[in-house]
């Protein structure tokens, strides 16, 4: 027998229920599930989605459970929440080592305490219990349509642009994918935790998930060379993906990375004073909570098609994703252009005065 401790975290919901991920992981506290749980607030004001922030977690090691422990933790998890969630309270969704199958256990156990058929409590579900169609690229593909219109706006010429990707999981793996096969872009360098590899003719996305699958690691492929993470970060190429990491761009490291587009797919990856030499510089940076914002987009419209019990095909869910994105981009851009402020501080300014507003308008201050 053993007992596991888990935390919900609401943080805000004035705009509407909350919504975040569930973290699986040995690291886990309250502190960051708090901070999380803000950062959602944050995302899901920017893009404009009628949601506010939540994060939840329990503290374990998945990769020691077997797959029937595993649905007993998860089971558990909801029996403890079961009060306090609900699609028109809170929505959870898969979050780090958490995936479908874990939610499709925390949507059963969900229904069975309330007795009827609530697909709504849970997004990032398997198709056939009513997720959506594009959920598992979304968070790329999300970032691809904010790093297509940020060259717009700088007068790139995306096709042949180069591109180095730092963290090779799934936004990373389907960032490659997506920036190589849709806007034809050259992926010289991408990395994991074991290391990164280059090409200079670029890197073909098969050959190198292949090669991941098969060795656990991007290392040693054929054909490359191998290089660090820390060196990924400085390499001379038009567009860097920090995709792994918190805090892998700092103020030791800021001032050598040569990429005129930063986009961050990855949870903090830049820290506050490396953004100040960042944006000194002149490198145009697309903050987190607006690069990474279509996971959480697609999972919104994942609880719409719940909510109707009428399912969107893929080019529509696609569609939809483009116009939030591409809306956020223009008002975060536009937000920094006016306020001469660097683009986070401007996705803040819009985030934090639609919560603001919601709050107020309420009543509560």
């Amino acid at each position: 027998m053993r007992i596991f401790r888990g935390f919900r975290v609401q943080y805000n919901d004035a705009r509407g229920p909350t919504k975040g991920g569930i973290r699986f992981h040995s690291a886990e506290t309250i502190d960051t599930i708090r901070a999380l749980a803000a950062w959602m607030t944050w995302k899901c004001a920017l893009v404009n989605i009628p949601l506010g922030g939540a994060k939840g977690g329990v503290i374990c090691n998945p990769k020691e459970l077997s797959p029937s422990e595993l649905e007993r933790l998860s089971r558990g998890y909801i029996r403890a929440l079961g009060r306090f969630i609900g699609p028109e309270i809170d929505v959870p969704a898969p979050d780090v080592y958490t995936n479908p199958q874990i939610m499709a256990w925390m949507m059963d156990e969900y229904q069975t305490i309330v007795g009827y058929h609530a697909p709504g409590v849970i997004t990032g579900k398997p198709l056939p219990l009513g997720g959506s169609e594009g959920r598992g690229d979304a968070t790329a593909r999300g970032g691809m349509y904010v790093i297509r219109e940020a060259a717009k706006t700088l007068g790139i010429d995306l096709r042949g642009a180069t591109v180095a990707i730092q963290g090779y999981g799934n936004a990373g793996q389907n960032a490659h994918q997506l920036l190589a096969g849709e806007l034809g872009m050259k992926v010289v360098a991408v990395s994991d935790s074991r290391g990164g590899i280059f090409c200079a003719d670029g890197l073909d996305p098969a050959a190198t998930v292949a090669h991941k699958n098969a060795t656990g690691s991007v290392s040693d492929q054929a054909d490359t060379t191998n290089i660090s993470n820390e060196q990924l970060l400085t390499l001379d190429v038009d567009v860097l993906v920090p995709a792994a990491l918190e805090n892998a761009i700092t103020k030791q490291n800021a001032a050598d990375v040569k990429a005129r587009i930063v986009a961050e797919l990855a949870n903090a990856p830049t820290t506050p004073d490396a953004d100040d030499v960042l944006f000194a510089k002149g490198a145009y940076l697309i903050p987190d909570f607006l690069c990474n914002a279509g996971g959480v987009t697609v999972s919104y419209f994942e609880q719409v098609q719940n909510a109707y019990n009428y399912y969107w095909a893929l080019c529509d869910v696609y569609a939809q994703l483009e116009d939030k994105m591409i809306a956020a981009f223009r008002a975060v851009h536009e937000t920094a252009q006016r306020y001469r402020v660097n683009n986070r501080v401007a996705a803040y300014l819009i985030s934090v005065q639609r919560v603001a507003e919601a709050v107020r308008l309420r009543g509560w201050v």
